[in-house]
């Protein structure tokens, strides 16, 4: 029998800053109205100056294992989905179990922007599957802020900083917290809709770009919002089918916290009241790879979610990528 993998412990970290529409709007051409009608979003939290990702993922991961009553040399395998390392090179991962104290385990990135979690969860899986790990700490964690340009409220006021993390157990598929079917996608002809343009070989860091704008994240967002829709409803529908699941038996949609107009429009695609759709995008904005564990976290500790119940995770980032996975929500400690 093929072994499942089982969540067994969650947890979240923010920075201490929060920044409100009322501070965006003393900085540039916006206001609260605006911000709001058009995402949803009241505030973010960003870091300060010395604060890394890897301080964001080490926060999640430390509650994350204290959630599942596991000490840090438990784990076999840290897997850390962002779009925001430390450094180009190495990694953020060994970083992160070198200090959580984990010792000489598999430790990598994954980089997927705003599906980097959902393809964590992919990669965890098949650790666990394949036995070449019992137990995976999948972390997202982004500081997304540091790579907003400051001008352009058409992305300085979305993102936010923040890191959320589930730790995966080897079990059976019938265990309550069993991760479910999952379907992942990418098209790569979307490579402009959603990027950083400057920084890889064809425009180095080195070199002058011809638009300093260019070492900014930008996104052309009408045809992200119809694209977003359109796959994560797709990959949905397929996991649903997967699982044998009807839209009757769903209790949660847990959608990447786009913006509440997608998550809304999404939640009528698939044919889920939107009552029933997680949000927490008002309070912590659009977190990229982070959005989906910290939505998670923040249900679980409101008692939104409740053991048993059925939940749809969906996705879509750059890449372009997205994907979807089915999971029974587990009966865990909140922290």
């Amino acid at each position: 029998m093929t072994r499942a993998s089982v969540v067994t412990g969650i947890g979240s970290c923010l920075p201490s800053r929060c920044v409100t529409n009322a501070e965006l709007e003393r900085t540039m051409d916006t206001s609260d109205a605006w911000i709001r009608a058009r995402t949803g979003i009241a505030r973010r939290y960003v870091v300060e100056d010395g604060t890394h990702t890897s301080d964001l993922a080490v926060g999640a991961a430390e509650r994350a294992l204290k959630s599942a009553r596991l000490s840090a040399d438990a784990i076999d395998a840290v897997i850390v989905a962002t779009t925001t390392p430390d450094r180009p090179c190495p990694a953020t991962a060994p970083t992160v179990a070198a200090r959580l104290g984990a010792g000489p385990i598999t430790a990598f990135d994954v980089s997927a922007v705003c599906s980097g979690f959902l393809y964590g969860l992919a990669t965890a899986s098949g650790l666990i599957a394949s036995g070449a790990a019992e137990r995976v700490l999948v972390v997202g964690a982004e500081t997304f802020s540091r790579i907003l340009n400051p001008e352009d409220r058409s992305t300085s006021v979305i993102f936010g900083d923040g890191a959320g993390a589930v730790v995966l157990r080897a079990g059976g598929q019938d265990e309550t917290g069993a991760l479910g079917p999952l379907r992942l996608g990418s098209d790569g002809t979307g490579v402009d809709l959603i990027t950083v343009p400057s920084g890889g070989p064809p425009r180095p860091d080195g070199a002058e770009p011809a638009d300093p704008a260019d070492r900014y994240f930008t996104m052309q967002g009408k045809r992200v919002f119809w694209l977003a829709v359109q796959r994560m409803g797709e990959c949905a529908a397929h996991v649903l089918d997967r699982a044998g699941w009807r839209l009757d038996d769903v209790d949660w949609l847990v959608s990447h916290q786009a913006n509440h107009r997608i998550t809304a429009r999404l939640a009528d695609e698939i044919g889920i009241p939107r009552e029933r759709s997680v949000s927490n995008i008002a309070e912590v904005g659009n977190t990229a790879a982070a959005s989906i564990p910290l939505a998670l976290d923040h249900a679980h500790a409101r008692g939104t979610l409740r053991p048993g119940d059925r939940v749809l995770l969906t996705a879509f980032g750059g890449g372009l990528t997205w994907g979807a996975a089915a999971l029974t929500w587990p009966a865990i400690d909140p922290v």
